[in-house]
């Protein structure tokens, strides 16, 4: 394989861990209600997103790139919007 079909693979796969996101962030979006949602694991994720966008950036790797700013972009709305929309 090549590096250009070995970063099309990394781009496939970091699709579909991003894209795993999109359904809570909908979900909070539609309810206004984050119940049930643990900020702190959210927290913990955006952490290691920001360390592997950073390991992108060393490597110059797209896929991770990408995938780590989409996906920071969605822990960053979960996290903000748990704690305005949760309720009591």
């Amino acid at each position: 394989m090549n590096s250009i079909q070995i970063e099309i693979i990394g781009l496939l796969a970091a699709s579909f861990t991003t894209i795993a996101f999109v359904p809570q962030v909908f979900k909070i979006w539609k309810n206004k209600n984050a119940k049930g949602v643990s900020v702190s694991m959210y927290v913990i994720m955006l952490i290691g997103i920001c360390i592997w966008l950073y390991y992108g950036f060393l490597i110059k790797s797209l896929a991770v790139i990408i995938a780590n700013i989409i996906s920071g972009l969605l822990q960053l709305f979960i996290i903000v919007f748990a704690l305005i929309n949760r309720k009591n």
